[in-house]
């Protein structure tokens, strides 16, 4: 029998992250309302009853923490998640103290928003079936986990908000990226990568932006910049945390404005694209340490989007590691069951470029069409380390052991899930899908 569908009310003053939340929960089936002050939201609340509130801590009129204690005075006793930029968590606290049950960042993660509607409404929002997304050919994806990603990509893609993706160095960002265009209403118009870490300074505001015949030494000719190029289509700006700060400016003009200018040149020009960034540093941390702009930050990750490692998603692993294999071989080559099992154990910490330059290591050195061990690199042969129970103490098996580890690191932590992540050494969105399978065992 299907759900009931949870209503949510959504209390916002920032008309496009408001209009974002909407699109996102309505796509997600979701009865939504949206208010823009905590004066609305309060004469919302006296004949309705919404499921969970989200709701903004920076307002006119009646602020978050305003309505919350209203909302305490007249004994409205709704679930409600405080949304807050992370550099006022202060407010989230006090939120906290006056009744709220959790809070929420901006930009929005949508893992996050995910989880938070699961845990206070008791639904489940992921998808019964996965191969209605719409994967194009040549994809290789099997981990639920990175499906349940791409089943949020699909729904962001057609929107045009800006998306950040975050995740390791090799986990398939620009992979990613490709799909998002794919699936967007830009489909059909250009999809322009830059990579800002492989262009000198010097050099990226022109590729960028483009140069007028004469603008410096060498340029002997007009040249249209990558922004002039995604007219029409998607931006991908990969390792956008290497983006220096004297250039930062520039790109934010460019997003508020959509025009810009070529270099060396007085003539206004427009693009209208829709801009997709990824990295794999914290940002927020930039901001912090002061070599990234707030401001260009709420920009590029109006959703964020992350990406997690391969060792999470050991489905994907074996069926990567044969595509590569036939990319290579002309689908010659497989491995053994032996040196399956040793790809399977390692972590791999560079994930997918570390997977495929394995794999082409290793149909250079096998020298039949089965893949032993002896032609996998050093790395993934030496011995794994030596069980602890070798002093006669009990084995648990690993699936209990992991279970176990989760609930300790939660109550380390006293709930709060991002730390448990950090302590476990795993991605948050891998701990909120393994704390999903713990509240269907009942055992959160």
């Amino acid at each position: 029998m299907k759900q009931p569908r949870p209503h949510i009310l959504i209390v916002e003053d920032n008309p496009a992250h408001r209009e974002m939340l909407r699109k996102v929960l309505g796509d997600l089936d979701l009865d939504v309302d949206c208010r823009e002050n905590g004066k609305e939201a309060l004469a919302y609340l006296q004949d309705k009853q919404p499921s969970l509130i989200f709701l903004d801590m920076k307002m006119p009129v009646l602020d978050g923490l305003a309505t919350l204690e209203e909302m305490k005075k007249h004994g409205i006793q709704i679930p409600t998640v405080a949304m807050t930029a992370f550099s006022d968590l202060d407010d989230a606290v006090q939120a906290m103290k006056l009744g709220a049950v959790d809070y929420l960042r901006k930009p929005t993660a949508l893992n996050t928003l995910h989880s938070l509607i699961e845990t206070y409404t008791q639904i489940d929002l992921q998808p019964e079936e996965t191969r209605d997304l719409g994967i194009p050919p040549g994809y290789q994806f099997s981990s639920p986990l990175m499906l349940q990603v791409l089943g949020e990509l699909k729904r962001i893609a057609q929107s045009e908000v800006s998306v950040l993706l975050h995740g390791e160095t090799g986990t398939g960002k620009e992979v990613l990226a490709e799909l998002l265009h794919h699936w967007s209403p830009r489909a059909s118009g250009p999809l322009v990568p830059v990579n800002i870490a492989a262009i000198p300074e010097t050099l990226l505001e022109s590729e960028l932006f483009g140069h007028a015949r004469g603008a410096f030494t060498g340029a002997d000719r007009e040249r249209r910049g990558r922004v002039e190029e995604a007219d029409g289509g998607s931006l991908f700006l990969d390792e956008i945390g290497e983006l220096a700060l004297a250039l930062q400016p520039k790109l934010l003009r460019v997003l508020q404005t959509k025009s810009f200018s070529r270099l060396g040149e007085g003539k206004v020009r427009s693009s209208n694209f829709r801009l997709v960034s990824a990295t794999h540093r914290d940002l927020e941390e930039g901001i912090r340490e002061g070599w990234f702009r707030q401001d260009l930050y709420y920009r590029i990750a109006v959703i964020t989007v992350e990406i997690p490692p391969l060792r999470e998603r050991k489905e994907d692993i074996l069926a990567l590691a044969q595509k590569f294999l036939d990319r290579g071989s002309e689908g010659r080559k497989r491995l053994s069951t032996e040196a399956e099992e040793l790809v399977l154990r390692y972590s791999w910490p560079g994930n997918i470029r570390e997977l495929q330059n394995t794999m082409t290591r290793a149909f250079i050195l096998a020298p039949g069409e089965v893949i032993l061990p002896d032609s996998l690199p050093p790395t993934l042969t030496k011995d794994p380390p030596s069980s602890p129970s070798e002093d006669g103490g009990t084995i648990l098996p690993l699936a209990e052991l992991e279970k176990q580890a989760i609930l300790n690191a939660l109550a380390k932590t006293k709930g709060n899930r991002s730390e448990a992540a950090r302590l476990l050494g795993i991605s948050r969105r891998s701990l909120l899908y393994r704390l999903k399978d713990l509240r269907n065992e009942g055992l959160l």
